[in-house]
């Protein structure tokens, strides 16, 4: 009985996302948390396009807020928007502008779509990007296009640190699979080693160290 519950409790949570991903609009929000408080469900909204989620005067948020106790019998919803600042690290939305570009110019021009973004990404700072290409597209057919250029690692923990996302875009010729992974440069990657003059020196001093230790052995008589 409680494991029906949490499944319905998590279908729910994923028909709010949907519905707030469908109405605001693909290419305007990368992620949709739902925090619940005693005072009611906090709905944090990751965008790089604030103005266009509030609205004027805030009503597309009240808009949105009546929708959800009304639709979703939500008790006290709180919308929150949370401002991404650099959009080219954020793999969902550097998806959906991928989808968004196959729709309105066609998938004719995928190759150019596909390394204008990957360039985009880089240029800003990425330590590395992919991006993966499937479904009707000119060529071969059923062939996946890969894009990819820089550091992206796929195994072990640093795999852990990229950015991955999916979209969708829906074309005159049929579906087109999009997928994104990026890795920030300002992610942490224990794996990684920075040679500067800090680790040349302890190289140097631990050298010293090894040539000043004596050599214990047998002496011959």
């Amino acid at each position: 009985m409680e494991e029906r519950k949490i499944v319905k409790f998590k279908k729910d949570e994923h028909s709010i996302k949907e519905y707030i991903k469908n109405s605001l609009g693909k290419g305007k929000i990368s992620k949709i948390k739902i925090e619940y408080t005693p005072i009611g469900e906090k709905v944090i909204i990751s965008t790089h396009r604030p103005g266009m989620i509030i609205g004027r005067g805030g009503e597309r948020i009240n808009e949105l807020t009546s929708t959800l106790k009304k639709r979703f019998t939500l008790e006290n919803p709180h919308v929150e928007i949370n401002e991404i600042d650099q959009p080219e690290f954020d793999a969902q939305i550097m998806a959906d502008e991928i989808a968004l570009a196959l729709e309105n110019f066609g998938p004719l021009k995928f190759k150019v779509i596909a390394y204008k973004t990957l360039k985009k990404i880089i240029n800003s700072g990425a330590l590395g990007a992919e991006i993966r290409l499937g479904g009707k597209l000119p060529g071969a057919r059923a062939k996946s296009w890969r894009f990819a250029e820089g550091y992206l690692k796929k195994t072990g923990d640093s795999a852990k640190v990229v950015d991955r996302a999916k979209s969708v875009a829906q074309t005159k010729p049929g579906t087109v699979g999009v997928k994104v992974s990026i890795l920030s440069p300002y992610v942490v990657l224990k794996d990684k080693i920075v040679i500067d003059e800090k680790l040349i020196e302890k190289i140097k001093s631990h050298k010293d160290l090894i040539k000043e230790k004596p050599k214990h052995g047998n002496k011959n008589k």
